[in-house]
């Protein structure tokens, strides 16, 4: 009898449906926002509808590693991420939401997450090498995900410096075993900048191994371009504010991938794990 209840339970972690958050904000680590909020509401809720969750935010040096009792997982961390041709170090920290039984992970490297602020200066400047940035992140989660051998059959973005995950699951990481089955899913949220990123972001890109063909949008990376190309790369689309930048929706209305419009507080969780279930099953 141990034997055959050992194998069902067995069987129930298996069918369970792996989903992988990564998030640009998550609350209690930052101030809160209604993108944090879902970025630490959503991931718990999922969990508590029966799914397997993973979930990866920016370590970003204003949030307070003590307080937060951050700690830096060794096994995952020691990697080095070649961005224009330059090594940086990859390291990955972890912290639990005991009240959620809920860990997230951090991608640290000091070049680009120590300064005490998100994506502005004190000064309110944006910073000029948020496109690597935004690559040592996707990246950083990507790879890390690799280590933990953990193949998700959803991995849903939040924030524009999540943006570059779908292109890189569908092309420098697309023929890797433990993303080839994987959806991709996108939320849109009221998060512009009126900057444009590094216009070499394109020739960093490229040097990836990505075809020039799938970087159309990258020629000119500002928020809306590089919103469009998350969409282009994801297979479903979540309208995640109320009001998003006006350009992007109409764009979103025209790709043809299935859409969840914006959902209230009351319901959007059930809304959402049924959308994964659209795309979850594996073929």
């Amino acid at each position: 009898m141990q034997f055959v209840f050992n194998y069902l339970q067995s069987l129930s972690i298996m069918s369970k449906k792996k989903v992988l958050f990564i998030s640009q904000e998550i609350v209690p680590y930052l101030t809160e926002t209604p993108l944090g909020k879902i970025g630490r509401y959503l991931p718990q809720g999922i969990q508590e509808r029966g799914k397997e969750i993973r979930t990866f935010m920016p370590r970003f040096g204003n949030i307070n590693e003590r307080r937060n009792q951050l700690h830096e997982v060794i096994r995952l961390s020691g990697m080095n991420l070649i961005i224009n041709d330059n090594d940086h170090p990859l390291i990955i920290k972890v912290a639990s939401i005991q009240s959620a039984r809920m860990q997230v992970y951090f991608i640290d490297n000091e070049e680009y997450f120590s300064r005490k602020s998100t994506i502005r200066a004190k000064d309110k400047s944006f910073y000029a090498d948020n496109d690597e940035r935004m690559i040592f992140f996707a990246r950083g989660v990507l790879e890390t995900v690799k280590k933990l051998g953990w193949p998700p059959d959803v991995v849903h973005c939040h924030g524009w410096i999540a943006a570059l995950v779908p292109l890189y699951l569908r092309t420098a990481y697309g023929q890797n075993p433990l993303y080839r089955d994987t959806k991709i899913i996108t939320s849109y949220y009221d998060d512009d900048f009126p900057e444009t990123l590094s216009p070499e972001l394109y020739h960093k890109l490229a040097l990836d191994t990505i075809a020039p063909s799938d970087l159309t949008y990258y020629k000119e990376p500002g928020f809306v371009n590089i919103m469009k190309a998350s969409a282009h790369f994801s297979d479903g689309l979540v309208i995640g504010a109320e009001k998003i930048n006006a350009e992007v929706k109409e764009f979103l209305s025209t790709t043809g991938k299935p859409i969840l419009e914006h959902q209230n507080e009351e319901v959007y969780v059930d809304a959402i794990s049924a959308f994964y279930d659209q795309f979850s099953d594996k073929n």
